[in-house]
């Protein structure tokens, strides 16, 4: 079992990596800017005074520009670090410079915090392949955002930031997987579980 849910993943992940390499600069560029103003709509819902998110890469929905307006509005920005023992440390966000980490994944240069940093933020938002309408993410096959997720006594609301046609309804499971409490896309932000 555990293999046709590893097959059903890789073929899924294929196709949507496909679909994110085929859009054009200007389909890009439009959803990018709709998702910065979805991201400020959550993140003033919210109201935390300090978050955890990423440096987008260049086939991912864009957050740098939320990432700018969050840190101009005073709001902690924490920004995952991959480590080779499959966990993140976290630095902040200062709009300066950046560095891949070992993983290949953009990355600040401020100061490196451990993987308890994160304890502290109101708000999450993750990276993703794809989500299902019951809140189940399926990243990129590496884990580092499950076993984040996975080993926080009290988690804040998490969301994933996904293209609109990566909220799909069902995708394959393994039972380390963990679900999100929504998903931000250009067009909205949609809740999917009701209990945190």
């Amino acid at each position: 079992m555990p293999d046709e849910v590893d097959a059903r993943k890789r073929a899924l992940r294929a196709e949507l990596r496909e679909r994110r390499r085929i859009r054009t600069s200007t389909e890009k560029t439009q959803a990018d800017a709709a998702l910065t103003i979805r991201l400020r709509e959550l993140t003033e819902l919210v109201a935390p005074r300090a978050i955890a998110a990423y440096l987008s890469t260049a086939d991912e929905p864009g957050t740098r520009d939320f990432l700018a307006w969050a840190h101009r509005r005073g709001i902690r920005v924490l920004l995952p670090v991959s480590r080779a023992d499959g966990l993140l440390d976290w630095a902040p966000y200062d709009g300066e410079g950046e560095e891949v980490d070992l993983l290949g994944m953009p990355a600040p240069t401020s100061e490196l915090l451990g993987p308890i940093a994160i304890n502290d933020v109101g708000l999450i938002l993750v990276p993703a392949a794809a989500v299902d309408r019951r809140g189940m993410r399926m990243g990129w096959g590496r884990g580092y955002f499950d076993k984040t997720l996975g080993s926080m006594a009290g988690c804040p609301p998490v969301y994933a930031v996904i293209f609109d046609d990566e909220l799909v309804d069902e995708v394959p499971r393994d039972r380390h997987d963990m679900p999100v409490d929504g998903v931000v896309t250009p067009s909205g932000v949609v809740g999917l579980r009701s209990a945190s």
